[in-house]
């Protein structure tokens, strides 16, 4: 069985400063740089490599220092002209097939942000193609729930299994609802939006009851079962939110992303966290959500403090995950 600790290692997986294991990595990356030269995400060397084999006329100029190991690139004026040019970019390595996460290509944007910039915004980019970036970015995970006064803390959880015939962690456990932030989108409308598409939630009762509880971030390198290539970086932050749902609401899959919802005991859910079978990500937020509860804490966890502080690691990049309000 997994400890908590565990599942946090699944999913957090890049070294912490105090690691030796962190300088290690950080001198196979290149960190990318904004136009204003801020770092907005790291890049290994093979897709260092692969841009740099873009023709010029597709990619504009690079700038780059092997002794620090940056790269400035997309260096144009305004975000649209950046974001025509790694959607460019995107577009030359899909058709050349040179990446496998590629073949997951989504037609979302994904938005990178800088302060230092004029609108805040370096560029949008491909969904599919964000973790070759390295570059943070956002989603909306929810746990639904249901008053249960005779089971352990009163309650029970709405738990999804993901279809089978996803190309990222198939088969496995969720969140009730979860998707991406898209370019443009604020959080909650985001979350109405996957509520009726994920689970066939009354927009109504999601707009009206539903509570926003934060925000969790930790920093993912990829590894196989994500898909495409292993080894990209891709920090992450989720808008966390609860929904109590009445006894006569059930969720029901509405696309072909879940299989089927599970109305489970806090004790059952423990089962499965420990047997592994949640996507790893959505397993911290269950960890998040125990913690809110007090279904964890300390009496029960000696790790606890931990476990707190690794849900809400600081994030070396800029963008909304730094201001709470940011991401109301």
């Amino acid at each position: 069985m997994k400890s908590n600790l565990d599942l946090l290692d699944e999913c957090d997986t890049f070294p912490y400063p105090d690691n030796p294991a962190h300088t290690t990595l950080l001198s196979t990356l290149y960190t990318l740089l904004s136009p204003s030269g801020t770092p907005i995400g790291y890049i290994t060397e093979s897709v260092f490599t692969a841009l740099a084999k873009v023709p010029t006329s597709i990619k504009g100029e690079l700038e780059v220092s092997r002794s620090s190991r940056t790269i400035t690139a997309f260096n144009f004026p305004t975000e649209k002209e950046r974001s025509a040019v790694v959607a460019a970019v995107c577009a030359y390595w899909r058709k050349n097939q040179t990446f496998k996460v590629l073949a997951g290509w989504r037609d979302e944007l994904y938005t990178v942000y800088d302060e230092g910039l004029e609108g805040g915004k370096v560029f949008d980019v491909e969904r599919s193609a964000s973790c070759l970036f390295g570059v943070v970015t956002y989603g909306v995970h929810m746990t639904c729930y249901t008053a249960s006064p005779s089971s352990p803390h009163g309650i029970k959880i709405w738990v999804p299994r993901r279809a089978k015939t996803k190309s990222t962690y198939g088969g496995m456990l969720d969140n009730t609802v979860a998707g991406g932030i898209a370019s443009g989108e604020v959080p909650f409308e985001c979350l109405v939006r996957e509520s009726e598409e994920e689970a066939s939630l009354p927009e109504d009762l999601v707009r009206g009851k539903v509570e926003a509880k934060g925000t969790i971030t930790y920093f993912h390198v990829r590894e196989p079962r994500a898909g495409g290539e292993s080894g990209l970086m891709q920090p992450e932050c989720q808008c966390v939110f609860d929904l109590e749902l009445p006894e006569d609401v059930l969720p029901k899959p509405n696309d072909s992303e879940v299989e089927c919802f599970y109305l489970w005991t806090v004790d059952e859910v423990n089962e499965a966290l420990g047997r592994g079978e949640f996507k790893p990500n959505c397993a911290m937020l269950m960890l998040d959500f125990f913690v809110r509860w007090g279904i964890l804490n300390e009496g029960n966890e000696p790790h606890y403090e931990e476990i707190k502080r690794r849900l809400h690691r600081e994030l070396e990049f800029p963008g909304p995950h730094r201001s709470a309000r940011a991401l109301t």
